[in-house]
């Protein structure tokens, strides 16, 4: 393979279709799309300043790489691409890629990021921004550290361990999702989903998991979480206090115990969900916005 070394890109297109190629500690700046419809490529400790710089690319490995912040909507419709020890500034990296590895990844504005993308695996990896991983299939996440709103937005097959979510709306209209494991803090979670499973998960939301078709919690625990399981189809073992539960649509909900249980007959059928608690503080036919109409 030929080799370059710390050498300086300019101008748009720079090393445009290159092939067969190491790229050693080079910096890439101030010209658009310098590796575009690339293949074969290994880039070690190599820099990027300036827009779109792996795009319809095919078999890259990048290691402690850098895409500054100019560098954004860095890897689109790229294929077989593996990024290990970057630090990425740039929002909208990783749109519409397949089978993608990011490893011991710091990206500092994850806005738009990881969209549409198929076969992704995440390890060790630290994102801040909203909408991340929208729309994207066959995700198998470990160790994710997420700070940012609408995670998770309309994903299918998503197997997540380890990780700590700190985000509103996580897991709106997504299929089949299992979380190990996890902290995941939030308002909203959950919503208009199909097959949402948790197993040793730690979870605090306001109004979440709520809309949910095929809910499954083993050995958790809510806190600080009100207004449960609205409208949901429910399997839950909860190894805590739930603030509030309100208007599940059917299953069987475990716990410790419940502050307050809200059930509006009429609105749903009481009888389809079996509460199985030691403690019910306040049993109510009405929340509490409905009290005084």
């Amino acid at each position: 393979m030929k080799e370059l070394k710390q050498q300086r890109f300019t101008g748009e297109r720079a090393l445009f279709g290159s092939r067969d190629l190491v790229v050693r500690d080079c910096l890439f700046e101030d010209g658009e799309s310098p590796l575009k419809e690339s293949a074969d490529l290994k880039l070690y400790g190599t820099m990027f300043r300036w827009k779109y710089p792996l795009w319809y690319c095919t078999d890259v490995l990048a290691e402690d790489c850098v895409w500054y912040d100019m560098a954004r909507a860095g890897v689109w419709y790229s294929d077989r691409v593996t990024v290990q020890g970057a630090v990425i500034q740039a929002p909208k990296n990783f749109r519409r890629c397949r089978d993608l590895t990011l490893r011991r990844v710091t990206l500092t504005n994850a806005q738009e990021t990881l969209w549409s993308c198929t076969g992704v695996v995440l390890d060790s990896v630290t994102a801040k921004g909203d909408y991340f991983a929208m729309n994207s299939t066959d995700l198998d996440v470990t160790g994710l550290t997420l700070d940012g709103n609408y995670g998770f937005d309309g994903c299918k097959r998503v197997v997540i361990r380890n990780s700590a979510l700190l985000t509103k709306d996580a897991f709106w209209n997504c299929e089949d999702v299992t979380v190990y494991d996890s902290f995941i803090s939030g308002e909203y979670f959950g919503w208009n989903s199909r097959n949402v499973r948790l197993v040793n998960c730690t979870v605090e939301s306001l109004q979440g998991l709520c809309y949910i078709d095929g809910l499954v919690m083993e050995n958790c625990r809510l806190l600080n979480t009100t207004l449960a399981f609205e409208y949901s189809t429910v399997k839950a073992e909860v190894r805590s206090v739930i603030d509030s539960v309100f208007n599940p649509a059917g299953g069987r909900i475990e716990a410790e115990g419940i502050r307050e249980l809200i059930l509006e007959d009429g609105i749903v059928n009481p009888d389809r969900t079996e509460i199985v608690c030691g403690d019910i503080g306040k049993v109510s036919d009405r929340p509490e916005w409905k009290r005084d109409a």
